[in-house]
């Protein structure tokens, strides 16, 4: 068998994996089993390939391998729209060689066997497109890009499970503003780091340099006290406007449609809260804390929860005119299990937005404790969320409703929002 890494082998691709990849397996039998499991990136199921392994080694639980020559193409491959993201190119755009419909589908199968696996849960899932998508190709999506400089003084990104830099001429992922820019037709200095954000609303772009507003006209970094550091969000979400202030090196969401898809979402979800108490757990700048005040009314109350100290400066911003909004200051497992001096005792209903690797065990138990009647998770991970699930079920939750949303075209990310109605 070959175990080199940079050895050509030929392969025939089983199903999507989560990850980006699909599963082919090398010395497999005529029947497909045994073997050494390899995950193929650049790839699609059913599809034919010779692939450059990229990891190897006798005592790895897998191999690690990029498609580099197609010898059978499935019906959903499409010329990439970003070859920079191709084989040995950059992370961020395993999915460019995929139809928007086939991406959709991958995601789907991803999440529907992550429910089933871990969660026990038989569901069929649509993943849906966000407003404007197929009208742009899946391309121009993006309000924030990350970027470093390489040796030679160019912007780009790092390769897939690398630290070298790879120069870009372009971002295709990156909005129109961005792209206006000309942040890869300057020279920068090796080893900066950018960051950038164009909000969708028109707000002016704002570039940080390793964290200092940059200055474009007259390049250089803006030293001045005042020097602009956040952007403006705008959100129209049932019939209202919201206006967020968030830094610039914040949290938010990246795709521009996804804050008014993801809080509409939220609150379908939710139903008539009037009068309620809705606990926001993993609030960030308050996102779906001010959509939910309103929701709520007067006489509710929304108790938000955030760790992250710029988050919490951007939400107390967000937030100061609203009476019905407790903003707790906090890691969200500390104030739900810890925090005894005005402890968190009771929900109706509760919405968490936790990072990629999910809630876990601990915080889930804590919110099923409070007995909420419903619980609205958002999810960025499907195998954090389906743990998750799990964890609710074992707490008395039953699944009621899932969306799932494509927010992250070209890659393998995906969205969902899981409805949770308690049962015992």
């Amino acid at each position: 068998m070959v175990t080199d890494v940079g050895e050509i082998v030929e392969l025939e691709i089983g199903p999507v994996a989560h990850g980006g990849h699909c599963v082919a397996r090398i010395g497999a039998d005529a029947d497909g089993r045994g073997g050494r499991v390899v995950f193929v990136r650049h790839t699609l199921p059913g599809e034919r390939v010779r692939a450059r392994l990229t990891e190897t080694g006798e005592t790895a639980s897998f191999w690690r391998a990029d498609a580099v020559e197609v010898l059978e193409a499935s019906p959903d491959r499409v010329p990439s729209a970003w070859p920079e993201a191709g084989p040995g190119g950059v992370g961020g755009g395993e999915l460019a060689h995929v139809s928007l419909a086939g991406q959709r589908a991958w995601k789907a199968a991803v999440l529907t066997e992550q429910l089933a696996r871990l969660a026990h849960l038989e569901r069929d899932v649509e993943v849906e497109a966000a407003p404007g998508d197929d009208e742009r190709g899946g391309l121009g999506w993006r309000t924030r890009i990350d970027l470093v400089v390489g040796a030679d003084g160019r912007a780009g990104m790092s390769g897939f499970r690398s630290h070298d830099v790879h120069a870009l001429d372009a971002m295709p992922l990156a909005n129109e503003a961005i792209a206006e820019l000309g942040l890869f037709e300057r020279t920068w200095q090796p080893g900066t780091r950018l960051e950038v954000v164009a909000p969708a609303g028109g707000d002016t772009p704002v570039v940080l340099v390793d964290g200092a507003p940059f200055d474009l006209r007259h390049d250089r970094v803006d030293k001045r006290p005042n020097a602009r550091s956040s952007v403006r969000e705008h959100l129209h979400v049932r019939g209202r406007d919201y206006t967020y202030r968030v830094a610039a090196a914040g949290f938010w969401q990246v795709h521009r449609e996804a804050p008014g898809v993801l809080a509409g979402a939220v609150l379908d979800g939710l139903g008539d809260v009037q009068g309620a108490t809705v606990l926001d757990l993993y609030s960030g700048a308050g996102l779906f804390t001010a959509p939910i005040a309103d929701a709520v009314g007067p006489d509710g109350l929304v108790v938000a929860v955030e760790g992250d100290p710029q988050a919490l400066r951007d939400a107390r911003r967000n937030l100061h005119d609203r009476s019905n909004v407790e903003l707790h200051a906090g890691d969200v497992a500390r104030v739900m299990l810890e925090d005894t001096e005005g402890s968190i005792v009771h929900a109706d209903a509760v919405v968490l937005d936790p990072p990629r690797v999910g809630a876990g065990r601990k915080v889930v138990e804590a919110i099923a404790a409070l007995r909420p009647e419903r619980v609205v998770y958002v999810a960025c991970d499907p195998a954090a969320l389906a743990r998750d699930l799990a964890y609710f079920a074992d707490g008395g939750y039953t699944l009621e409703g899932l969306r799932a949303f494509d927010l992250f075209p070209m890659t393998h990310h995906v969205e969902a929002v899981a409805v949770l109605v308690r049962s015992a």
